[in-house]
């Protein structure tokens, strides 16, 4: 049987030295901890600081001025210019004493009927509520589909002499890979309790008669259009074979066939039709939490499918 043999003095100031140096270790570590903690504290409250809506929101002037609403982008319900966005820097204008006229100020291709009619509709009954004040369109690079079927209830629509204005039409594509897995052998199986459920479907050939149907839908959105567009244009629209088969023109052309009333800027307007040259933008802006985390990715799927070019249903 071994004996254990007993620490001598060297051992002993060893084990002393790693144990004095593993409590300077532990000190050092608290103390980092603790700033660490401090910073992330201190990080939070000025983000909260920053981002607190007195310090972002802009301060509505209280003099007479004309009041800018954007509709900039794809409009959809998930962008920027979506309907609950435009409508609501809309409402805020007209609710203000202090605004003498509304620009729309749009730069979009276009998007979703439903969030165009909702905008449509809602611009026409706020004009019926506060008939005192004037809204007026005012396309700079684009005013396409959808953005024109919202410049359509204003009173009157201004243009660029080079921006693309019209594409009164309505379009649904995507893609088609029935004959891709006909070749590499894949072999697709579609469950589904009715017999239209899984109409248009990419993966599986095209039906005639689903496409027929899926043709007057869109003709029935597309009628839905049309009839906002004259609503909104009257007698100033002169139809043409062309007009509502989706073509679109120049701010020139457009004015030639009556889709807009004069040539002229959002400065223009303001200037020389509702008479204050001093420019508010109303524009509900995003809130800073929600771009902060878009651009740290949490949203990176957000607009891959519009990226791709495929537009499962909308105005074009």
């Amino acid at each position: 049987m071994s004996e254990v043999k007993e620490a001598g003095p060297k051992e002993w100031a060893l084990i002393e030295s790693l144990l004095n140096q593993s409590m300077v270790d532990q000190r050092k570590s608290r103390r980092w901890g603790i700033f660490f903690k401090l910073l992330t504290f201190t990080y939070i409250f000025f983000a909260l600081w920053m981002f607190s809506p007195n310090n972002w929101m802009p301060e509505k002037p209280t003099d007479k001025h004309t009041a800018v609403v954007d509709v900039e982008g794809m409009i959809a319900a998930s962008q920027d210019a979506s309907a609950d966005i435009i409508v609501s820097g809309l409402r805020d204008a007209f609710e203000s004493k202090q605004v003498a006229g509304i620009i729309l100020r749009i730069n979009s291709p276009g998007g979703s009927p439903v969030q165009s009619g909702f905008v449509f509709n809602e611009i026409l009954r706020l004009r019926e509520k506060h008939p005192e004040i004037n809204v007026y369109a005012a396309i700079t690079d684009m005013g396409a589909s959808g953005a024109y079927y919202i410049a359509a209830a204003a009173e009157e629509i201004y243009a660029d002499p080079a921006s693309i204005v019209g594409s009164i039409g309505v379009i649904s594509s995507g893609f088609g890979f029935s004959d891709v897995m006909d070749k590499i052998g894949i072999d697709r199986r579609v469950m589904s309790s009715g017999n239209n459920k899984a109409m248009l479907d990419p993966f599986s050939p095209v039906k005639k008669e689903e496409v027929e149907k899926f043709q007057i839908l869109l003709g029935v959105v597309h009628q839905q259009f049309i009839d906002s567009v004259r609503k909104g244009r009257g007698d100033r629209l002169k139809e043409t074979e062309e007009t509502f088969s989706g073509m679109f023109w120049t701010g020139q052309q457009a004015l030639e066939i009556g889709l807009i009333d004069a040539l002229g800027s959002p400065g223009y307007i303001a200037r020389e039709v509702i008479g204050v040259e001093e420019i508010v933008d109303y524009t509900v802006k995003p809130n800073p939490f929600d771009s902060f985390a878009d651009k740290l990715g949490v949203s990176l799927g957000k607009g891959f499918a519009m990226a791709l070019g495929i537009v499962p249903f909308g105005l074009k």
